[in-house]
């Protein structure tokens, strides 16, 4: 058992001792994915590229929290539609390897429909 599996049952007891099982409809759970993120974002809201880089170790605290979030939300969600996570994931990342090759893409942050 992975990693990934052993918390996705430690969320699964989380919730089932608290019957939220109830709430969690997949829809539910994207709209809560969705403002878990934007929690993240908003703590680089307004500062320049510099600041984000440079941030203080309470601010850094801060957004792991918010990343937690999305984390129990994203495995949830993948739980309730039967998506394993890490394979969704390496098979993106091999994906974007043939839509995005080296000799593209490399330095440059265009999609890879602009590429010549």
């Amino acid at each position: 058992m992975t990693e990934i599996d052993k918390l996705i049952e430690r969320i699964r007891t989380f919730n089932k001792e608290r019957d939220w099982e109830q709430f969690h409809s997949p829809k539910n759970l994207a709209m809560a994915l969705i403002v878990e993120v934007s929690e993240i974002a908003e703590h680089f809201q307004w500062l320049k590229t510099e600041e984000s880089e440079n941030l203080s170790a309470e601010k850094i605290a801060e957004i792991e929290e918010e990343i937690g979030d999305v984390m129990l939300f994203l495995l949830n969600l993948c739980d309730k539609l039967g998506i394993n996570a890490v394979k969704a994931a390496e098979e993106k990342l091999e994906k974007n390897r043939k839509k995005y090759p080296v000799e593209k893409a490399k330095g440059n942050a265009r999609k890879y429909s602009e590429y010549e």
